[in-house]
């Protein structure tokens, strides 16, 4: 995936297309200090122009460079953006949640979401999803959080490619340069949670999913049975998080 100038165009003439079918003529996005949003609020820029507002929401647990890294992204493009902290909401439920992580940072994707929903209502706007290629598959986002949106121009772009599209589109290099997070709690990082780097998992799912190649194929191609198996679970187990509600019919 190298013939960024195409990719740009397509995307913008989506981002636009579908934003007409509805009848609005504003975007909505949140904006984190990270690669994907980073990506997604360029395009959406290009694509909407002053009819976009980026939304930065920090909680207890960010760090002052995801706030940083955001704001200097919208004064290079000329952004609109506003700051809206959900950490009174999250302080509020946060004695429930009896210090899990995973649930912490469950719990602020689906604050952020309604936040965004709710400015979107007040804008007259579409939300816009920021979730890669390689999320999607893995089921690495929370339903009804991060994963929620009206449209999503990344959502066939594997992570690993996002780094190259980014320095074509000249995103900040703060933000391409820092180590994938969804900033829920100090010291987070995606690869961490997953057990390996963006790199190897896309390689892999490239072959799996792309060129359907069976698990024989994929052992003679180098990668170890452990792994193959442990990325082809994940995908089918979180399949769920791709559909729609199944609807009993009756």
């Amino acid at each position: 995936m190298n013939d960024y100038k195409n990719i740009k165009q397509e995307l913008i003439k989506f981002l636009k297309d579908e934003l007409l079918k509805t009848g609005l003529k504003r975007a909505t996005l949140g904006l984190s200090g990270g690669l994907d949003s980073a990506v997604v609020a360029v395009l959406c820029k290009e694509s909407f122009g002053d009819n976009l507002n980026c939304v930065l929401m920090p909680s207890q647990f960010s760090s002052k460079s995801s706030i940083d890294d955001a704001v200097e992204l919208c004064e290079k493009f000329d952004i609109k953006y506003e700051i809206v902290s959900i950490e009174p909401m999250l302080s509020a439920y946060l004695g429930n949640m009896q210090g899990s992580n995973l649930r912490i940072g469950n719990f602020s994707a689906r604050l952020r979401m309604s936040v965004l929903y709710d400015i979107s209502a007040r804008e007259s706007s579409l939300v816009i999803g920021t979730s890669n290629k390689s999320e999607l598959l893995l089921g690495y986002g929370t339903i009804f959080g991060d994963l929620a949106c009206a449209l999503n121009p990344i959502g066939d772009i594997y992570k690993s490619d996002l780094f190259d599209f980014a320095k074509y589109l000249e995103v900040t290099k703060n933000i391409i340069e820092k180590k994938p997070s969804a900033d829920f709690y100090e010291g987070q990082s995606d690869e961490d949670d997953l057990g390996y780097s963006y790199s190897q998992i896309d390689a892999l799912l490239k072959d799996m999913i792309d060129e359907n190649k069976s698990k024989d194929e994929l052992l003679k191609h180098g990668f170890e049975a452990s792994f193959i198996d442990k990325i082809s679970k994940r995908v089918k187990l979180n399949e769920f998080k791709r559909r729609l509600p199944i609807i009993a019919k009756i």
